[in-house]
């Protein structure tokens, strides 16, 4: 694996540990774009997931059918690699009803991607 993708792992178990998803609750995938997906608990009678890609950062949205794109529900804006207690902060949020950022956060390089989640690499 590389470097970006062993940082990707750890930050998505990071992440994931503390938003309270188990591992199997978790995909990730480096290709043309790098990616994560964390299945959240079902709320008012929705599926939703947070997402994090390397060019918009978390969000929190809908699951839709598959051939649809899911329905965003909230961005949590910059940084791109927050820590995970801020993003455990940014759930709790917009599940309490409070929004995100209604911009994306819009992402860069990856040898700078890859430096950042380097701390999560194990």
């Amino acid at each position: 694996m590389d470097e970006l993708t062993v940082g990707l792992a750890g930050y998505v178990r990071a992440v994931a540990e503390q938003v309270g998803v188990p591992p199997e609750g978790t995909e990730y995938e480096v290709s043309d774009t790098a990616t994560a997906y964390l299945a959240l608990n079902e709320g008012a009678g929705r599926d939703l997931m947070l997402l994090w890609s390397e060019t918009h950062g978390w969000s929190i949205a809908v699951e839709t059918n598959p051939a649809e794109p899911p329905v965003v529900l909230a961005h949590m804006g910059v940084p791109l690699v927050p820590p995970p207690r801020t993003v455990a902060r940014f759930v709790a949020d917009v599940l309490a009803g409070k929004r995100g950022s209604n911009e994306p956060t819009v992402g860069g390089d990856r040898s700078v991607l890859a430096m950042r989640l380097r701390p999560y690499a194990f």
